[in-house]
């Protein structure tokens, strides 16, 4: 039997920190709305109450981002663990054990099979890598620790063969070592969620934990072997979410956001872990989960009514989370792969790493942002969800109104080019919205939205420059990641605004599988999806400019992307250009670069290895082995309209061994 740590995760004053950054966010929004109702108190009533509620909304999302990034900031330049505000300990020691069964799996959808199953690979090998060196006194093999299922959706026969394929080489390359089972899914009901869900009724109770990575997963053996020993200690908690970090990025667009991601991230995530304490939220990957948790409390549920709105629920990983939190399992947030490498000691800590990969331009992120809207504008449906816990109502607010805020950004600025326009041509004497805003209001509000850029900065460059290629270069990296940053936000400001009116009108879409590689646009394909983006900016600027120089001037942060954003997203996806920022110049580096961690070193070989013996995988020269024997459980669907609101955590004695 494990040896449970009888006591819960220590998150010692909880409810003062969410009342501390609640009081903090709300006292900052009506500050903001008092000096906004000065600038706009000469209006007319009616104008008054729009732009003091949208401000009002707008106002306070940046407060909330800004105290959450003032708590990471804290956190992390104390060198604390955001939950126990202890610091920080390897969890790996000598006298670590190894007494549960963990299951990796990988749902994939007509993935590239190469770089997938080379993922899964470099996965792999780091865990048996990390197991020789931890578990010396091991005296069961790892194999009977951990096995892998890669579950696949794929529904074209011709691409499911090759996947096939590639999964039986690994297969062979691991024999003797860990298990790799391949199972295909005839018809990929319930999408991801659903195939998570056939696991776990087939094979789940075999399972303590399983770990679900996507298809451009990378995790190292390190973080795992973590993640195993603290759910292992904590029999309370039913899943713990890791931050990963994008990695792989060679055109100019996913630089920045590698770069933004690997300065910004371990920063933020601690702040979000500092508040949101147990009850964090998932992301559909790169996490642990308690299986028997999950099958016994994350059932999905099926929406009334038609999509986008209604039907299969698309975003799954937030609802699954609010289910376990719901049925009394911690849910966890843990920031130990992202600060340790970024910020605390990157030589010391490169072995514990979590990646994904993203989208490399534009056109393909905002596809992606296209499918996460219309699955978290389904959430709104969920607030009034029967025994959820008040941090999950807010996970689904938060994750709506990411997009929503959008919309509520260009009201804002249409309602301010409205009123000078208004103002101009009545020839009204009550002063004009560009010449009363205060330039104090302007400039805190700017503060505010760039504070946790700023705060991220500031962190690296005293605790870990040299893993962002130095000081100067990590500062003029900054520089531009903002000044792109801020090119790049009107752009998707008018996507997410878009998207949420298609989804107002009623158009669904589908959730295909995601692009992954490199992707230069051609200029035929930018123009098509993004050219009306540049014909509004050329109008909006030009009637500005009509009525008023200075509301012209201090729009220009809006309009100027939306006039460049054919030519933005053109030269952000080329890979041209990335190499000349990057390689040449040495900027926009991060650890994932500088450190080179043997899990990415692993990966790039194994994908060279994978392009060269692609032909003989594709004559079929392999068989895949025999998939293991059911164990057949069952996985309610949960009810979101009444529960009977009894915890249902378990004691250290209620857990058992699987079968």
């Amino acid at each position: 039997m494990p040896k449970f740590n009888e006591l819960p995760p220590s998150i010692p004053g909880l409810a003062l920190r969410r009342a501390l950054l609640a009081v903090l966010v709300i006292s900052s929004s009506i500050a903001g709305c008092v000096a906004m109702y000065h600038v706009i108190s000469g209006l007319e009533i009616g104008w008054q109450i729009i732009m003091l509620v949208l401000f009002a909304l707008t106002f306070t999302w940046i407060a909330l981002a800004f105290w959450g990034a003032i708590c990471g900031f804290v956190v992390c330049a104390l060198r604390l663990d955001p939950l126990s505000l202890r610091k920080q300990v390897s969890l790996l020691t000598d006298d670590y054990l190894l007494v549960s069964r963990t299951a990796l799996i990988m749902p994939i959808y007509a993935e590239p099979p190469i770089p997938t199953i080379a993922g899964l690979e470099a996965t792999c090998r780091s865990l048996l890598e990390q197991a020789e060196a931890v578990h010396q006194r091991l005296e069961t093999p790892l194999s009977e620790h951990f096995e892998v299922f890669v579950l696949s959706d794929t529904q074209d026969p011709d691409k499911a063969k090759v996947e096939a394929a590639h999964v039986a080489a690994l297969q062979q390359r691991l024999a003797g070592q860990l298990a790799v089972h391949y199972r295909r899914r005839e018809n990929n009901l319930g999408r991801k969620a659903g195939n998570i869900a056939d696991f776990c009724r087939r094979w789940g109770q075999h399972y303590d934990h399983m770990v679900v990575l996507d298809a451009d997963s990378l995790m190292s053996g390190a973080t795992l072997l973590t993640l195993v020993h603290r759910m292992q200690q904590q029999p309370e908690v039913g899943l713990i979410q890791t931050v990963p970090i994008p990695v792989g990025q060679r055109t100019l667009f996913g630089l920045f956001t590698q770069f933004a991601s690997a300065l910004y991230s371990p920063m933020l995530a601690a702040g979000q872990s500092f508040w949101q304490g147990d009850a964090a939220n998932y992301w559909g990957h790169n996490a642990i989960i308690r299986t028997r948790a999950f099958m016994a409390s994350a059932g999905l549920p099926t929406l009334s009514g038609k999509p986008p709105m209604g039907g299969e629920i698309l975003s799954h990983d937030f609802v699954e989370a609010a289910l376990l939190k719901r049925s009394g399992w911690q849910v966890l947030l843990d920031t130990t792969a992202t600060t340790s490498v970024s910020l605390r000691n990157p030589y010391a800590s490169a072995a514990h790493n979590s990646f994904e990969a993203m989208p490399s331009n534009m056109l393909d992120f905002a596809k992606r942002d296209r499918r996460w809207l219309q699955g978290n504008l389904q959430h709104l449906r969920l607030l009034a969800g029967a025994g959820l816990h008040p941090l999950n109502r807010l996970h689904f607010l938060f994750g709506a109104f990411a997009y929503l805020s959008s919309l509520v950004w260009l009201g804002l600025l249409i309602c301010s080019s409205i009123l000078v326009g208004y103002h101009a041509i009545d020839e009204s004497p009550v002063q004009t919205l560009s010449k009363s805003l205060p330039v104090g209001l302007l400039v805190v509000t700017l503060g505010m939205l760039l504070a946790p850029k700023f705060l991220g900065l500031l962190l690296a460059l005293g605790q870990s420059p040299h893993a962002f290629g130095g000081r100067l270069k990590l500062l003029t990296s900054a520089v531009l990641e903002i000044l792109f940053a801020a090119l790049i936000a009107p752009l998707m400001m008018a996507w997410h605004s878009l998207f949420i009116i298609n989804v107002l009108l009623g158009r669904s879409i589908e959730w295909q599988t995601q692009p992954r590689g490199e992707r230069s646009l051609p200029w035929k394909e930018v123009w098509q999806h993004a050219g009306w983006m540049t014909l509004c900016g050329i109008a909006w600027a030009s009637a500005v400019m009509l009525f008023s120089t200075s509301a012209f001037g201090w729009l220009t942060p809006a309009w100027l992307g939306l006039v460049a954003a054919v030519p933005i997203i053109k030269y952000s996806s080329s890979s041209t250009w990335g190499g000349v920022i990057n390689r040449r110049f040495g900027l926009l580096q991060t650890p994932s670069d500088s450190l080179s961690p043997a899990l990415l070193n692993d990966f790039a070989a194994l994908m060279e290895r994978g392009s060269s013996g692609l032909d003989a995988i594709e004559e079929g020269a392999f068989t895949l082995n025999t998939l293991p024997s059911e164990l057949g459980g069952d996985m309610p669907s949960q009810s979101l309209k009444q529960f009977s609101g009894q915890a249902q955590a378990p004691t250290a004695s209620s857990l058992k061994e699987p079968n």
